[in-house]
């Protein structure tokens, strides 16, 4: 049995990428695709809405909606195997949901309140907060697809633990035939600089040297169809891995504690100039 991918839809720009990029991974990964639209609105109004119309408006533009990127999706894939689903509850609960038996949740960057959600979209923030599978947040001006673009690599975040980034980092850069960029950051303390010239680097370059063991060791069992590369970098993850995303296709990272971003993943969900995919860790 395969569990189907599960993509948010509202009707806006955001959203629509997030679809034609969902129904490109689900082809790829040969699963179903799923379609959510979340919405309360019919529960404070349908009632009025029912007398007057013989049916609430809601329902008609959420279906509407659904139906038009639906026809999107198979239009894009014809073979694709495409259900929708509207659910009376707000759209990042819905999604939470939905997710429980899915392999992947994709939402858009924003919602249709841009205004209040300029930088990202408080559905894309608390979804990937809260899944538990991994939740990718459509970003960047790329065109709409999860493969073929201009941009050739996958880069995977490395930090202290990162099995189920690097299986998912792996398996995506497999399916798409393009080589892996492992990316460790690290920092020097400001208090181990040192003034003399002749010691001047010393520290920084045991750390770094640690760095690089650490990546090593992390990946030990990596994957052995996949081309790895292997970048340790100077500076603080939430700036080192926007950075890295500026040549690649997906952004892997991880997130450790259910219920909270973390600065890393906050700052990267902000600042990515490519899709990201958070991947809930398990200890």
């Amino acid at each position: 049995m395969y569990l189907p991918l599960v993509v948010g839809v509202d009707g806006s720009e955001s959203s629509l990428r997030a679809v034609d990029w969902a129904a490109d991974e689900a082809d790829l990964h040969e699963v179903p695709l799923l379609m959510v639209f979340g919405t309360l609105w019919e529960r404070y109004e349908g009632a009025a809405l029912a007398r007057e119309l013989g049916r609430p408006s809601t329902e008609m533009k959420a279906g509407d909606i659904l139906e038009a990127a639906a026809r999107r999706a198979r239009q894009r894939h014809p073979e694709l195997v495409v259900t929708t689903e509207k659910v009376p509850d707000e759209a990042e609960h819905a999604l939470v949901r939905a997710g429980r038996n899915a392999s992947m949740i994709i939402v858009g960057s924003r919602g249709r309140s841009g205004v209040a959600d300029r930088l990202l979209g408080s559905v894309s923030r608390t979804v990937a907060a809260l899944s538990d599978c991994p939740v990718v947040v459509v970003r960047g001006d790329h065109d709409n697809r999860a493969l073929g673009g201009r941009h050739d690599r996958i880069v995977v975040g490395v930090g202290e633990t990162s099995a189920s980034v690097l299986r998912l980092a792996s398996t995506e850069a497999h399916l798409r035939h393009v080589p892996l960029a492992a990316v460790r950051a690290w920092r020097c303390p400001a208090h181990e600089t040192v003034d003399h010239p002749l010691l001047t680097g010393e520290p920084a370059r045991l750390y770094e040297e640690r760095a690089a063991k650490e990546l090593e060791t992390a990946l030990e069992d990596g994957p052995s169809d996949v081309e790895v590369g292997r970048h340790t970098v100077e500076g603080p993850a939430r700036a080192v891995l926007p950075a890295a995303s500026a040549d690649a296709s997906l952004l892997v990272i991880g997130r450790r504690v259910h219920g909270r971003l973390g600065r890393v993943a906050h700052a990267v969900l902000h600042r990515s100039a490519c899709p990201v995919v958070i991947v809930p860790e398990r200890r």
